[in-house]
């Protein structure tokens, strides 16, 4: 008897498991976006999940092996591979070092214009070939998913989560669009300044002109370089009368992968999870080689130097001019980088292919990071409390460190016009002052204290929309709505057409009035 009931009750418990248990299926983007990603699904995987990657046959950053997923390779060529990624950034560089500053602005929105319309027109056609391809869909959809995890940087995941029938999950800062925000919450553009436009919550009334005008001119070429490829998609699929952003804003959570230390303060929605600094743990211990250099370095401490994980290498006399510059430090230097040895290079800088940046951005003597101004690497500065010299770049990176310098905790160069002078003035700048420290100490004391970490909170509510099938309740419907009715223009209209025939008929009956016993007057007279 009792092995009996010993047996039921193992039976029992290993069937209340998988049923906790959920399979995800995740449609990522390439670049820095799946370094945060990847975190996600690992800790998903501990938790018990079954996790599923679709990945393109020349993924750069995806790997097909992974202990933490199962992997879908289409063979299909995206082209982002390693050699797209250091072509594009050598090129972007190079027309900010050659170009003025107008020219410089418009060539580069060029040159990612048409970088990302080939790339959005290339995810297309692969969503195409897995949907076409009918061994792969059906067994897509045999496996029976619980929830679709993707970016919305790009819209493969969006459209195949709706055409799969899946609850939808983002891991999120930017759309196809912009800005995630823009996308469901209101966004005032008095007080809410659009990324990108390097301006504050506190803006005059010409910054609030121009950052209305940066929005609606950015929406514009937005449309104008995604539109056409996802609506053919769309019109492919579900029909002519189809809004493909419908498929975005009605996604079930958004993951927002920032703050509000480092977002400035804006309206938001039920269905927004803020896990800014996910990726943030307390440092490891070094390597022991890395650990014998840092230590070497005396009261003087490190600088901590990645330009992140597009930009291993630069110009040769550019990297010489920051070598030279950094040679004149008397901090020791760990410099991220796979170029060339600068032949400026001095004797207190090391280079390394990788660093653990984490942990070296964690040890008490590291004094500053010198990057690339990404989220990521900002998250991890401000969470160990490491003030920032930005070395922005392309993208989000200018608006990042603005903010970083807006809150004094950063200085910002132009990565295209450094020298040693300027590179080492910024770097003792913010050494020596010690505001930049104690502002960065306050940031970090305000992002640590939480009663639930990041990361549990995000996979808390991806499991949320595993057990519920969706979260349409925290999800409102405005965005099925005009554009007339959604600023309530036709109210207004109507509510004026009202007070207007109100008023003209009160005229009218006065007039009439007036009119009637002027007549009656008349007829006495007479």
């Amino acid at each position: 008897m009792s092995t009996a009931i010993l047996k039921i009750m193992v039976i029992t418990l290993t069937l209340a498991g998988s049923i906790q248990c959920g399979k995800v299926l995740v449609f990522p983007h390439e670049g820095s976006h799946w370094v945060n990603m990847n975190i996600l699904i690992q800790e998903l995987h501990n938790r018990g999940h079954n996790v599923t990657v679709i990945r393109a046959a020349d993924s750069w950053y995806v790997k097909e092996q992974s202990p933490y997923y199962h992997s879908i390779t289409i063979d299909f060529s995206v082209g982002q591979d390693e050699a797209f990624f250091n072509s594009f950034i050598s090129r972007q560089l190079h027309i900010q070092r050659e170009r003025s500053s107008f020219w410089t602005r418009f060539s580069l929105d060029m040159e990612l214009k048409t970088k990302f319309s080939e790339m959005h027109r290339k995810i297309c056609e692969m969503v195409i070939h897995i949907i076409e391809d009918p061994k792969l869909i059906s067994s897509i959809r045999e496996a029976r998913y619980d929830v679709m995890l993707t970016d919305p940087a790009n819209g493969g995941g969006v459209v195949l989560a709706r055409y799969l029938h899946l609850p939808l999950v983002f891991n999120a800062r930017w759309t196809v669009h912009g800005e995630a925000h823009f996308a469901i919450a209101p966004s005032p553009l008095s007080y809410v300044p659009f990324p990108l436009s390097m301006l504050t919550d506190k803006m005059t009334f010409f910054q609030r002109v121009y950052n209305m005008l940066f929005f609606y001119l950015r929406l514009f070429l937005y449309k104008r370089i995604v539109g056409p490829h996802y609506c053919a998609l769309c019109n492919r699929y579900f029909g002519p009368d189809v809004d493909y952003f419908e498929f975005f804003q009605a996604a079930d959570i958004w993951l927002m992968r920032v703050n509000f230390v480092f977002e400035f303060p804006r309206p938001t929605m039920p269905n927004v999870v803020y896990m800014g600094c996910f990726q943030c743990k307390p440092p490891k211990a070094l390597p022991d080689d890395l650990e014998d250099f840092v230590e070497s370095s005396g009261e003087h401490g490190l600088v901590v130097v990645s330009l992140g994980t597009l930009v291993g290498k630069l110009p040769d006399d550019l990297a010489d001019e920051m070598a030279a510059g950094l040679a004149k430090l008397p901090q020791k230097v760990i410099w991220r980088y796979s170029g060339k040895k600068p032949s400026t290079l001095g004797n207190n800088t090391i280079l390394r292919d990788w660093l653990p940046q984490n942990d070296l951005l964690g040890h008490p003597k590291t004094k500053v990071f010198v990057s690339h101004s990404g989220t990521n690497g900002i998250f991890e500065a401000i969470y160990h409390s490491t003030p920032i010299v930005g070395l922005p770049l392309v993208f989000d990176q200018h608006d990042n460190i603005f903010r970083m310098k807006y809150k004094g905790v950063a200085q910002v160069l132009d990565l295209a016009t450094i020298n040693q002078n300027t590179f080492i003035e910024a770097i003792q700048e913010v050494i020596n002052e010690p505001s930049y420290s104690i502002n960065m100490k306050r940031l970090s004391r305000i992002l640590r204290d939480t009663h639930v970490q990041p990361l549990d909170n995000a996979i808390f509510w991806i499991e949320f929309v595993m057990r519920h099938k969706g979260a349409a309740h925290l999800r409102t419907e405005s965005y099925k709505m005009p554009w007339y009715a959604y600023y309530s223009v036709d109210v207004i209209a109507f509510l004026l057409l009202v007070a207007s025939g109100t008023t003209f008929l009160i005229f009218a009956v006065i007039r009439y009035a007036c009119c009637r016993a002027c007549r009656k007057k008349r007829v006495k007279q007479d």
